[in-house]
Order: structure tokens, then sequence, then C-alpha cells
């Protein structure tokens, strides 16, 4: 039973009020992006009415505003995901970026011909690409921990695949193709055992569940706003004080360093070493007016609701002859990809937008795992805390619409 009042929290999403296509938009699409409540838009907006300056770098009231408005914001990061410290905190444009910044930062100056760097197989493209392109920058090998037909990762050859040359290991806490949840806590057990550094790209994870970096252990931790209610183009680095303080600068410019001549320049301290230029001031903000949002509605009360449509979906599609849902791993995020039989997966979201129904198809940017069960994409419904219970029932109608078109 949700605790939430789901009328309410969909007056707060104005996108979600409109129709497509004559029909009132059901949005399934939240794996790849989620929709902005009000608080979220108004924060932004109020920056760009009242405060717009630059950070860190003046001595009047609106750059002092926008700082402290900034600032705020990475502090909400930091108690979200239970670090430690502020300066553990880096913001970056999202996981991506993240990720390639650990990559040529923290991992790249370790490497030589022969290393290694571990992931798996169900990780997307952005946890796959920057470490293919570290090997062919140092000669380094990738390798990559196989999955199971259900869609989990098979962990009987995991203790063999970390060796003394594994560098790190970067796996993804929730599959954003399947919505598998990694048992990344045992996975970090095992890795720390033997010295080997963990990278874990939480971008399917924070939205849906409570993260807490301390308790994982995590050396790295990377995610996206977007997907958690906030605006595009801005996420947060995680990263243990000790590592980051290590590492070189991956960028050069301004804010990221104390001084400068032309001999020597000498950089500035955490955070602000690895944020190189003017920041997404607006999108920091609105980042830290989505984790507001979040916190007051309870993030566990958000991942009970999920779940509850994950399983009512789950039980009707199953229910469908002719409907065979892609990953069937038993600890699941709110995911549902799912093959309708003899209709490209392409074929069905355009007739599912027709209905106005707004669902992903396509690899998902997760290729490797369409190429393992053989298929070359999928549709794929995501569900949010603002989903109802009638809008699984409107998926199932999508389905049924399209099985009676392809009969």
């Amino acid at each position: 039973m949700s605790h939430l009042d789901l009328q309410a929290i969909r007056q707060e999403f104005p996108i979600l009020d409109q129709n497509v296509n004559g029909h009132p938009l059901v949005y399934l699409d939240n794996a790849a992006s989620s929709q902005k409540p009000i608080q979220v838009i108004d924060a932004v907006a109020d920056y760009y009415r009242k405060d717009n300056a630059n950070v860190h770098r003046g001595v009047h009231r609106l750059s002092q505003r926008a700082t402290d408005a900034y600032e705020g914001a990475r502090d909400k990061v930091r108690g979200f995901i239970n670090a430690k410290s502020d300066k553990e905190i880096i913001f970056v444009r999202g996981a991506t970026e993240a990720i390639n910044l650990v990559a040529q930062s923290f991992v790249r100056p370790q490497l030589q011909a022969g290393d290694e760097i571990l992931i798996s197989h169900l990780e997307h493209h952005a946890n796959i690409v920057p470490w293919q392109i570290l090997c062919e920058q140092t000669g380094a090998k990738l390798k990559v921990i196989p999955m199971t037909e259900v869609g989990e990762l098979d962990l009987s050859t995991f203790d063999d695949l970390l060796t003394t040359r594994t560098k790190i290991l970067a796996v993804g806490h929730v599959s954003n193709a399947l919505g598998t949840i990694n048992p990344v806590k045992e996975m970090i057990v095992k890795a720390h055992a033997k010295n080997i550094p963990v990278l874990l790209d939480g971008a399917q994870a924070v939205p849906h569940m409570v993260v807490d970096v301390q308790d994982l252990d995590c050396d790295f931790y990377v995610f996206s706003g977007h997907k958690m209610f906030a605006p595009t183009g801005i996420g947060a680095l995680y990263g243990k004080q000790d590592l980051l303080e290590e590492m070189p600068p991956w960028q050069g410019g301004g804010d990221m360093i104390l001084s400068v001549s032309f001999e020597h320049t000498q950089y500035n301290e955490l955070p602000y070493k690895f944020e190189a230029g003017t920041p997404n001031i607006a999108g920091a903000i609105g980042f830290g007016a989505a984790i507001d949002y979040m916190q007051n509605l309870g993030v566990s009360n958000l991942a009970e609701h999920e779940h509850n449509l994950l399983i009512a979906a789950t039980e009707k599609l199953n229910a469908i002859d002719g409907v065979r849902i892609i990953g069937t791993a038993e600890h699941k995020a709110s995911v549902l990809s799912f093959m309708i039989d003899g209709v490209h997966p392409h074929d069905v979201g355009t007739i599912f937008d027709q209905q106005g129904v707004a669902i992903r198809t396509g690899h998902h940017c997760a290729q490797p795992v369409m190429q393992f069960y053989g298929i070359p994409a999928t549709a794929r419904a995501s569900f949010a805390f603002y989903n109802t219970i009638e809008e699984v029932d409107s998926l199932v109608s999508g389905i049924k619409k399209v099985q009676e078109l392809f009969a």
C-alpha cells in the first residue's frame, strides 16, 4: 500500500498534464530521463530571475547569493548519499563525465601495458567506452564479468577475474536495460580484499533507492541529476577524499587554480580542483531542489511505490501470451524490458506513442546486453513514483493494441 498522495504529487509535475495524440500522457520512460516537479523548475527560474551571477569570484551580493546556493546544493548531495565531506562531492555534467574523469585522472596514471580493468556485461555504454579508450591509450586489457540468462551477473568467476593486474572494478549499481540490482556491496568487499578500488555507476540507483556510500564503502560513486527529477547537464562524482587529493586535475581553467604564472600553476583545493570554468550553477541549484523534494516525500516511500508498480506490471505482462520479459533477476528496480512476438520494438514504440504512452525502444545504450540475448532491441517501460496503477493498465492496453494490429 503506497503512502504517497499521488494526485497531489502529479499536480506538481506540469508536464504530465497534457494530451499526446489525443490521449492523456502516460510517461513510462523514466530510466532515460525523469520529469521535473514545479519546485525544481521554480528553483532554476528563481536563480535566473534574482541571483544570476558567477560563483566563487565576486564580492557583490548576487555572486554571494549564487555561491551560497551552489555550495548549499553540494551539501545536499553530500547528505543525500551520506558522504563524509563536501570535499568528496564534485559537480560534473553527469555520470558519463564522472566516469571519464576517474578513468583519466585516477586510473590512467597507474596503468601499464597488460594491466586490467574489470567491468560487467550489464554495463551502459558510458561505463564501457571510457575504459576501452583508456585501454587503447595504455595497452591495458578490458575484462568482463559474464551475465546469466535471467539478467544477473554470473559471479562464479568473479574471484578469478580479480587479479594483481586489476587496477579498478567499475560496475553499475542497477542495470538501465534490465533493472537488475547488482550485489555491489559483496563485490566491493571482495575487491578491497585484493586492494582493488571500486567505482559504482549509480545513475539508475540513486533515483530509486537509499544509497549510503559510507556503508557501501565504494571508492567512487557517479550519478546524474536528470534521472532523479533534476535538470539535465548536472551530476555528481563522489570520491573518497584521500583518493581525490592524490588525483591530478582532469581539465584546466578558471576556478580550479589558486595561482597562475607562466612558470607554474598551483591548483585549488577540493572539490574545486576538478571544477574548471563556470559551472552549471542553475543545474546544481535545481539538483539540490530535487533532493529536497525526494527527501520530503521519503526515498523509501518512493521506492516502495515503484516496487509495487513493478510487481503489478510484471504479473500483468506475464499473463499476456506472446509477450516475453527480458531480464527476470530476483532483485530489480522499476524497469521492464519486453518483446512482443513478431513485432519489432520500434514499431511497438510508435504504436504506443499513438496512444499517448511514452516508452523507450532500442538497445538502451547497452548493446552487449542485447547481443547476449540475440535480439536487436527491446521495448522498455520504466516507472517513477508519480506513475500510477492505471498507467500500468495503459501499458497493458498498449501491448494488446499492438497485438491486434499485427495479428
